[in-house]
């Protein structure tokens, strides 16, 4: 698995998305209850940006239709959306965000 650095953690406000985009990925980065998340940014309902989204619960909320997905599983809580959204593995080295997109074989 390989991390690439994402962003500073001091870059990441708590409860605010942060977009940004690993080897061609969109992610969203949630700093939130004390930890670092990284979801696909892009809704599995719609195609939109979850960053733009809000955060509660350790939950990121779709701003177009209101879909909700787990920060940790990537499952939706609320509809429409029915399909998960991948997360993928966060470490934090100093002030480092280090997030892997890649996926074993």
């Amino acid at each position: 698995m390989a991390f690439v650095k994402a962003c500073a953690l001091s870059e990441l406000e708590d409860d605010t998305p942060k977009r940004v985009e690993i080897d061609s990925t969109p992610v969203s980065l949630v700093r939130t209850e004390g930890e670092v998340f990284a979801i696909n940014d892009i809704c599995s309902h719609a195609n939109v940006s979850l960053s733009e989204g809000e955060v509660e619960d350790c939950a990121i909320e779709c701003w177009l239709h209101g879909s909700s997905f787990d920060l940790r599983t990537g499952k939706p809580s609320a509809l429409p959306a029915t399909r998960p959204v991948p997360v993928y593995p966060v470490k934090i080295e100093g002030d480092d965000v280090l997030v892997s997109v890649t996926q074993e074989s």
